[in-house]
């Protein structure tokens, strides 16, 4: 290599280097912010999740303390007491109500599973199990009627308990006289490939203390 191109060479080097400074110096600030929120945000997240994990661990553990309680008006007092996020409070809400129940405090029951049953930020399975909980609850003293109608919605088709609630659409219908209805909503049961063993079970039982026959053909 001659002089020629050496010092050709650490001329363009220099003029790299100095063209790479000036860049640091107009920009570099925004790689520093890049960084500092890189960084922040990792942290965060740690923090987020420290916090996420002790709070599900305390509620954990109140759970774990209500459920060592003999008395279950005790329990259901402890469980409705105890503060959970989101979802979480609509399956603390129904053990509480299953222990009202339990207790004799049937009153109580309904309106901590009604809370949830209206609750809009709470996901559609828990709503739709809590409103079908009450029904159950409910069997002997609403009209078979307004049941029919309550529960239409949550045999919907796509609907999270469809099956279960066309079973307790059906004990309505008997209790209408609507017979002929639930024997067709019972056969409809049995034949619903996404049934249980034990809801066809309860079907073909219904259908026989009608006097009817599962499968008529």
């Amino acid at each position: 290599m001659s002089d020629t191109d050496s010092f050709i060479e650490e001329v363009t080097e220099e003029v790299r280097r100095d063209r790479l400074f000036k860049l640091m110096k107009k920009y570099g600030w925004i790689a520093i912010a890049l960084v500092i929120l890189l960084v922040g945000g990792a942290a965060y997240n740690e923090w987020r999740k420290a916090r996420d994990q002790a709070a599900a661990e305390a509620m954990g553990d109140a759970i774990l303390a209500a459920f060592q309680l003999d008395d279950p008006a005790r329990r259901a007092e402890a469980l409705a007491g105890i503060a959970a996020p989101g979802d979480a409070r609509a399956i603390v809400a129904m053990l509480a109500a299953n222990d009202a129940q339990e207790a004799g405090q049937t009153d109580q029951a309904l309106s901590m599973l009604a809370q949830i049953a209206n609750d809009s930020d709470i996901a559609e399975r828990y709503r739709h199990l809590a409103e079908l909980k009450i029904m159950l609850i409910s069997a002997g003293s609403l009209a078979p009627e307004e049941r029919l109608s309550r529960l239409a919605p949550l045999a919907a088709p796509g609907a999270p308990y469809r099956l279960l609630a066309e079973e307790q659409m059906a004990i309505a219908e008997i209790d209408a006289g609507q017979e002929q209805q639930a024997l067709d909503r019972l056969r409809a049961i049995i034949d619903d490939d996404a049934a249980t063993t034990g809801l066809r079970r309860r079907a073909t039982q219904l259908i026989v203390a009608l006097g009817g026959e599962p499968n008529p053909a």
